[in-house]
């Protein structure tokens, strides 16, 4: 009894851990554009990502997709910006429309839910969930944050998801 109350224990506070930095985040204001497509975030409260800098400064994205073009070049979209100043990056679940961290998160692509820019990362809070939406959503793959590499977010552009 005792195991299965610490194990309980420590998912709760991993889950906890995992949301308290997203309630802190920043809103993107009625005319916060996303620097790599130059759409209107606040549009698109259900896609909205968001890169917050260690000087307080926010990014904010339309997507999963554009947030991780900008990751993977950020001088390219905003000059003067850098990995190594990201203090913290957040994505909007799919399921619970809360925002929680980026890193955490379970991706799927290539499913019949398309974003504001078409072909999506669905953001997913658990590998569970993860696994019901690419069933349930005719996805492709599921992937963490570490596996998205620099093309996919372009292939996603064109419709491929190998």
């Amino acid at each position: 009894m005792k195991t299965l109350l610490a194990l309980v224990f420590a998912a709760w506070t991993s889950f906890a851990l995992a949301q308290a930095p997203a309630a802190e985040l920043p809103k993107p204001g009625a005319k916060d554009l996303c620097p790599v497509c130059g759409m209107l975030t606040a549009k698109y409260p259900n896609w909205v990502a968001t890169i917050v800098y260690k000087d307080g400064h926010a990014h904010f994205f339309d997507g999963a997709k554009d947030m991780f073009k900008f990751w993977h070049d950020p001088g390219k979209y905003a000059a003067g910006h850098s990995r190594e100043q990201i203090e913290r990056i957040a994505v909007t679940e799919y399921y619970g429309l809360q925002a929680i961290d980026a890193k955490g998160a379970w991706y799927v692509v290539g499913s019949d839910v398309l974003g504001p820019m078409g072909h999506e990362f669905v953001p997913l809070a658990s590998a569970e969930d993860a696994a019901d939406f690419l069933k349930e959503h005719k996805g492709a793959r599921i992937l963490r944050f570490v596996e998205v590499g620099a093309a996919l977010p372009v292939m996603l552009d064109e419709g491929r998801f190998e």
